[in-house]
């Protein structure tokens, strides 16, 4: 059977990024000598999860735009883990987790202290709809109607870089804080 695929969120402007005073896009901006792209790659490769990266050029209108692109580029998935590329701390064991929960419900939702984190998780049952998003909503609208169907697993996780993305400065310094004390990745 094949195996989930992680669709990487990369259309987004970054304008939160560039008002906090920054002079590149923020998955560009460097974080512990890799941009913080790289950090989000490098985690999705050291899960052993296959992945698509949707940047194309000019972005697109949206989250939903960017998540029907990359579904649509791996319909051969199970299904899909939607991370957006702005969280350099998330860890490999996070990722394999979530796309695990996908084998007890048809989508996973994880959480850091009760704070909703990334990637939701997507059973293939779920291409019809995914494909159809557009804008900016993103797919809230279907984990809601899972929800109500008692289709989706919330996943309890240990780790903070599913919650730690980067839209400012003072984000991407924090993130550096923690790596430092840390050590790395």
């Amino acid at each position: 059977m094949p195996s989930p695929v992680v669709i990487i969120l990369a259309a987004g402007r970054g304008e939160r990024f560039r008002a906090s005073g920054a002079t590149t896009h923020k998955l560009d901006a460097i974080l512990h000598d890799q941009s913080v792209l790289t950090h989000v790659i490098q985690a999705v490769k050291d899960a052993g999860l296959e992945w698509h990266l949707v940047r194309p050029k000019g972005g697109t209108r949206g989250m939903g735009e960017s998540i029907a692109l990359g579904v649509s580029a791996t319909v051969h998935a199970a299904g899909w883990l939607i991370l957006p590329g702005d969280l350099p701390l998330i860890q490999p064991d996070s990722l394999r987790c979530v796309a695990e929960g996908l084998c007890e419900k048809p989508v996973v939702v994880p959480h850091y202290r009760q704070q909703q984190g990334h990637p939701v998780a997507f059973s293939h049952a779920y291409l019809p709809r995914l494909t159809a998003l557009t804008g900016g909503m993103g797919a809230k609208e279907i984990v809601r109607s899972a929800r109500l169907q008692h289709q989706v697993l919330d996943l309890a996780l240990k780790d903070g870089g599913i919650v730690q993305d980067i839209d400012t400065l003072a984000d991407l310094a924090q993130a550096e804080r923690h790596l430092h004390r840390n050590g790395s990745l």
